[in-house]
């Protein structure tokens, strides 16, 4: 049995209180124990239970017997082969982890992950005197635990009935919160067709399901992973989720007579463990379950053991769907595994067809830092407002994406059921019907809905007159389709500008796995100007499970300089696997598709309209605890959302886009740009390290005329250790790794100039040139040379506040700085202590005119008169009243940066990377038109 276990936090809750009764959630008393930690030990193929347990003791067989066991797992998979196995390690012992992971057999060990959805504090059993049973105590530690950063509320639907835990959790319920949602998109014509999704067996992963429930006519079995003796569901999510599926009565489902498979993964406490899911899983693919709903998801796309059992499913031909998130509508934050090219991920709309606000958007996050994101989600349908099953009778009305992924696992369940080749129903063919008969949106961009809205009745249209191909997502680049192809579309290319890269997923309907064929051709239209457009591709080496990548980035010929207009051509790809039922042994099975393209070309734009956007320095989540930038956002513990110009930032590049300024990526070191290109580099929220030369670098750039604006954050170590907390997923502290940004790092970068931020943290609202200003969590200037212009505010002390729950107010913080450095010809610099009132996560009050103010300032050399001239400018500080903010000791930044590795002492930077090296494809010039419209073309053949 799994231990579960208070984290120490609420231990010196419970004793602040004097609450020494046990604490009982369900049916369990979490221990106070901490000796032991629980890893996931993988294997590179499924083993008897008796062999698992051999290889780990050969494996450990120098490590003491008492420092380790082997957690029994009972559930409905034990009597099967397993390729994994749960193991308890002392915390004293876990250098014996090294020891496994040498094993020839174990593949990897990773930590065991618990997801904590709430917690449901129940009588003990002790007398009535005890302060536990007392309802004031118990409103006291309802109210404590609701205002740690442990747990995070959706964006859109608040804190409801199963609201989303912290972001550091990798797997959680998606919350659903009115309409016959079958009928509505047409299940009806089907089923008068006599197609009622017979003969097709569904799994819904979730809480369980009551045996005797009234809708329900085909339940074929019920299977319990989790360490409570029920198999009912307690919280009626997956009561509601099965529901839509395949509901015989009142609110109906799409597949009524499909075969009801019930896995419950989750707790009446909402808790759930990779390892159930993993066996879990490899029971469902045991059974040979057809299509699995996963109404539920993460940002831990690097919970490697999950994600790889993802893939081992949709190998095993499951069809799985999956909700993108409710953390809409910001973007770039696509939950996992929705955002797997071999899942099918689904976001929502209201019945008005409008984007549901709750769905998450793309792009895709995994890409991060080094460019841009895949398009996901897949498709969207209704999830605002639709009827299902209610916990033990009736119906009720729900609302998320967690109800828009039973609409399409629903609709692809009666589907499959249409189809009497059902050998050619696959992970792949499944989502080229869906998305290639799915209805655009107007007005709505691809990171928003995907390919569109689905439509069963075009869906089945296609999957009954499909022949195995290739296909692509998106089927076409169109540069110039706007709003749908934003933010491509926004901006148009030039030469010398960064490459433009679009991800697009090769979806195979021919087999598992696949290969391209020789290499993608690029050919370009003579009459469209095509020649003046050069492409490099890259692509997946083999292409499994059903799908693998095609990166193209584009850029303009150096003949199309001061030219304008728009140039047109397509990629060839040709995608090639086994063929199955082929006599003859090798035989293959090939499709040829077009990827055309579009783009629209303009003279390259002055070096004072480019601005140059810092990605590289950048870090993501979830490798490590980067704490948010707004401390007083205690519900989202973690910056997770990419820090890229098209997630978080996305506001601020329009705001920049329409005042005439062309914004690029850079996601490499910053010795790879060419600055005299560029009047301003653009650093925000940076969290990453720099090379020694990439310091050398900047220097000279900013000799040479390049300018600089820093939007830094806060960095204090006090505060650090403060905010650190008890992660129930590894059941241990997390301290951060960096603060809000990387003070010391960026102190490095700037402090050849004089200039430094401090470890001050300040927060409050403040009138700049006569706008409204909230500092949120940000630091001051430490250190500014003579002569530069230092804008200071009155502020509170928000480190005080945190450290010490004191209140105090300080006047001139200086939180400004310009600089024209004195070089001749050099550059200007330009600090601001505070990225959030830039940042689309927690912004309150946005300073895009103050943004608009320095880059006037850096890129024109106008000083802005009323930030030159301000009543608030004080003299520059020199930094010598307190030290500056060093690293802090213990850090493990080096584990997740680009920059630092390990090194005995303190760790130290890798060698500098080579700069990205596009290999430019050969055109093969077509004298020929291009077609009017965007079309994929299939060539099919047998050889």
């Amino acid at each position: 049995m799994l231990k579960l276990m208070l984290n120490l936090a609420e231990v010196a809750f419970l004793s602040k209180y004097k609450c020494s009764c046990p604490v009982r959630f369900s049916n369990f008393f979490w221990s106070l124990s901490l000796s032991f930690l629980e890893y996931i030990v993988a294997f590179n193929g499924y083993f008897t239970a008796k062999a698992r347990s051999d290889f780990i003791s050969s494996a450990l067989r120098d490590v003491d017997a008492v420092n380790w066991r082997i957690v029994r797992r009972d559930n409905p998979a034990s009597d099967y082969p397993s390729d994994f196995e749960v193991v308890e390690i002392r915390q004293d012992a876990r250098s014996s982890l090294l020891t496994l992971q040498d094993h020839p057999y174990i593949k990897r060990v990773t930590p065991q992950r618990m997801v904590l959805r709430s917690l449901k504090l129940t009588d003990s059993g002790t007398d009535g005197a005890s302060p536990c049973n007392d309802t004031r105590w118990m409103q006291k530690w309802q109210s404590w635990q609701s205002s740690r950063p442990l747990r995070r509320t959706s964006l859109s639907l608040g804190s409801g009935f199963w609201h989303a835990t912290g972001r550091h959790s990798s797997r959680r319920l998606l919350r659903a919160i009115p309409r016959h949602v079958a009928q509505i998109l047409q299940a009806d014509v089907l089923w008068q067709m006599g197609y009622t999704g017979s003969g097709v067996k569904v799994a819904v992963f979730d809480t369980g399901l009551s045996e005797k429930h009234p809708h329900f006519k085909n339940v074929k079995e019920r299977t319990n992973w989790t360490n409570e003796k029920t198999l009912d569901d307690g919280l009626g999510h997956g009561t509601f989720v099965a529901g839509v599926i395949a509901s015989m009565r009142e609110c109906q489902g799409f597949a009524p007579d499909s075969e009801l498979h019930i896995f419950r993964v989750f707790t009446n406490n909402q808790v759930s463990y990779t390892s159930w899911f993993l066996d879990a899983f490899n029971y469902a693919i045991l059974k040979k379950i057809d299509v699995l709903n996963l109404s539920i998801g993460g940002p831990d796309f690097m919970d490697h053991p999950f994600v790889d059992k993802v893939w081992e499913l949709t190998a095993n031909k499951v069809i799985m769907v999956s909700a993108i998130g409710n953390d809409g509508p910001l973007y770039g934050t696509l939950n996992n595994p929705a955002d797997q090219m071999d899942v099918i991920g689904v976001g929502g709309i209201d019945f008005e067809d409008n984007i549901a606000r709750f769905s998450s958007r793309g792009m895709t996050t995994w890409e991060l830092p080094g460019g841009y994101g895949r398009v996901k989600p897949d498709i969207v349908t209704y999830g605002s407002g639709v009827r299902g099953s209610g916990l033990k009778e009736g119906c009720r009305s729900l609302s998320g994406t967690s109800v828009a992924s039973p609409v399409v696992a629903g609709a692809v369940t009666l589907l499959a059921s249409t189809v009497l080749n059902r050998e050619l129903v696959n992970p792949a063919s499944m989502k080229q019907a869906l998305i290639a008969s799915a209805r655009r949106l107007p007005g709505v961009n691809m990171f928003e809905q995907g390919h569109g809205k689905l439509d069963l009745l075009r869906a089945y249209q296609i999957l009954n007159s499909y022949k195995p191909q290739a296909s692509l997502s998106p089927s076409y680049i169109d540069l110039t389709e706007c709003p749908y192809m934003w933010p491509y579309c926004s901006q148009p290319i030039y030469y010398g500008g960064m490459p433009t890269i679009v991800n697009v997923t090769i979806l195979n309907g021919m087999g598992v796995t696949g290969r391209i064929v020789d290499k993608p051709i690029w050919q370009p239209y003579l009459p469209q100007n095509g020649d003046y457009v050069d492409v490099a591709v890259s692509y997946s080496p083999v292409l499994w499970p059903w799908a693998g990548y095609l990166a193209v980035s584009i850029s303009v010929a150096k003949k199309a300089a001061s030219w304008e207009g728009i140039a047109q051509g397509h990629v060839m790809v040709t995608v090639a696997s086994p063929a199955e039922n082929d006599v003859k042994i090798g035989g293959e099975m090939t499709s040829t598709v077009k990827l055309p393209v579009k783009v629209k070309i303009v003279p390259t734009p002055p070096r004072s309209k480019r601005i140059l956007w810092d990605q590289y320095h950048n870090l993501r989540y979830p490798p490590g605890y980067f704490p948010r930038d707004n401390l007083r956002m205690k519900n989202d513990p973690l910056d997770w959302n990419g820090d890229h110009i098209h997630t978080n930032f996305r506001d601020m590049y329009q705001h920049l886009r329409s005042m005439g300024y062309f914004v690029e990526v850079l996601g490499a070191p910053i010795t790879c740009f060419d600055a005299s290109q560029y009047g301003t580099l653009l650093m925000v929220d940076s969290e990453e390290e720099y090379f020694p030369e990439e310091i050398t670098k900047l220097r000279r750039d900013i000799d040479n005329g390049l300018s600089l604006i820093i939007f830094s954050d806060w960095y204090n170590t006090s505060v650090m250790r403060k905010v650190k907390f008890y992660d129930e997923n590894t059941r241990q502290w997390w301290m951060p790794d960096t603060g809000g940004a990387n003070v010391p790092a960026l102190n490095d970068l700037i402090s050849v100039w004089g200039m430094a931020f401090s470890d001050g943290l300040y927060e409050g609202d403040f009138t700049m040139s006569d706008h409204e200003m909230y500092y949120a969590s940000g630091c001051s200037i430490a250190r500014f040379p003579e002569g530069g212009i230092v804008i200071a505010q009155t502020l509170k002390d928000q480190g005080l506040e945190v450290l010490k729950q004191e209140t105090a107010v300080v006047e001139n913080v200086p939180v400004l700085g310009l600089y024209q450095t004195p070089s001749e010809g050099g550059g200007r610099i330009a600090l601001y202590g505070d990225s959030n009132c830039i940042d689309d996560s927690h912004r309150q009050k946005d300073c895009f005119w103050l943004l608009d103010a320095l880059l006037q300032y850096t890129s024109y050399s106008m000083s802005p008169p009323s930030l030159t001239h301000s009543k608030n400018r004080v003299a520059p500080p020199t930094g010598t009243d307190r030290p500056l903010p060093q690293r802090l000791e213990g850090n493990h930044l080096y584990r997740y940066s680009k920059v630092l590795e390990a090194h005995l002492g303190a760790p130290k930077p890798r060698p500098l990377p080579a700069c990205p090296h596009l290999s430019w494809a050969k055109p093969q010039p077509l004298n020929e038109t291009a077609p009017r419209k965007p079309a994929s073309v299939f060539v099919i053949n047998l050889r």
